[in-house]
């Protein structure tokens, strides 16, 4: 292997089709991801339901049942069997699609209906926001780049900081009341509608969009910015090349790796959901689910804390195997040295 390959950012030019790993390697890589990935997910889960096992308090509506009747429920539902055995049978469930029924929180109901419903809402909403935000925030962010210390770059930065600043609920308020509450622009419904999905989603998605926006528009300008500094960048427009072909092939796809790093996290609690966003406007979403299931009248509901815990880790994970994946298509350079690391 070249030692081009081991150096930094400004060899990146520099790299010829014969370094780049064969379709096996790639192949290999994502496996091998997929693999750890399964695993963790595995140890996580095992430690949620250990957690919940062990937490203190009763998960039955014990104003609705007896002692005898929570014994006889407790030995009925196997939570009196050893906790290996409780996971292995409730694995197996799972991989059915059952997590069971609720407890203390939409009591007897099937979790896997509810949570389909939240699921639903969350990920409609979040993925608007997601798709509005990264691509608004990306636009801004080249803009300002290539437009260093002019108009466009301080007003990305000013927007950055207030999309940071302003909680992406006092956006939803102002939003509110603009185009919901006021006499004016009353045209956009001021609570979640399920039958009216298309303009509901508006006014929340927008809102929750603000700080994703914000996030990944500084962070492209300074990373272009960077990446515009350096040697190699300069070494190519002294061979000629400028404009959108310098931009495409050296500068976005090497500022693009640490952007994809922060926007991963931001993409998953944008698909869980913003609790207070989803409080105000009336949305029945993942995160009002999870705050419902611990403050629940006659207790915590602890299926639904297993459940959504599991939801939860399932799609960081998820999300940080996408990341790797999608790190080794922008830049094979980071799977040849993961397969150099193994040796």
């Amino acid at each position: 292997m070249s030692k081009s390959i081991g150096s930094g950012n400004g060899t990146a030019a520099g790299l010829t089709s014969s370094a780049f790993p064969h379709g096996d390697t790639m192949v290999k890589y994502i496996l091998k991801r997929v693999g750890v990935s399964l695993l963790t997910l595995l140890i996580i889960t095992f430690l949620l339901f250990v957690l919940v096992r062990i937490m203190p308090g009763n998960p039955f509506p014990s104003e609705r049942m007896s002692a005898e009747e929570i014994a006889r429920t407790r030995a009925e539902m196997g939570l009196d069997d050893p906790v290996i055995v409780q996971f292995g049978r409730y694995m197996l469930k799972v991989f059915q699609g059952d997590f069971g029924n609720g407890t203390a929180l939409y009591y007897g109901a099937p979790i896997s209906t509810v949570l389909g419903t939240c699921i639903k809402n969350s990920f409609s909403i979040g993925g608007i926001a997601i798709l509005l935000g990264t691509a608004v925030g990306l636009i801004l962010g080249i803009v300002a780049a290539l437009n260093r210390d002019g108009f466009w770059d301080v007003f990305c930065t000013v927007f950055s900081i207030l999309g940071v600043c302003v909680p992406s609920y006092v956006f939803l308020i102002f939003l509110m009341r603009i185009f919901a509450n006021s006499e004016v622009l009353f045209i956009l419904p001021d609570r979640f509608n399920q039958f009216d999905f298309a303009r509901s989603a508006i006014i929340p998605s927008v809102s929750m969009s603000l700080f994703t926006m914000s996030t990944s528009s500084r962070l492209t300008r300074n990373e272009m910015v960077g990446v515009m500094d350096s040697d190699y960048v300069v070494l190519a427009e002294s061979k000629g090349l400028f404009g959108g072909a310098l931009v495409r092939k050296h500068i976005l796809r090497n500022a693009l790796i640490p952007i994809v790093t922060v926007l991963a996290p931001l993409i998953v609690d944008l698909l869980t959901g913003a609790l207070v966003v989803e409080k105000i406007y009336g949305i029945n979403g993942i995160g009002k689910l999870m705050v419902d299931s611990l403050t629940a009248g006659e207790g915590i509901d602890y299926n639904y804390v297993l459940a959504l815990g599991i939801l939860y880790s399932s799609l960081y994970i998820g999300m940080m195997l996408a990341v790797d994946i999608v790190y080794g298509l922008i830049d094979p350079r980071i799977r040849v040295a993961k397969k150099g690391g193994s040796h």
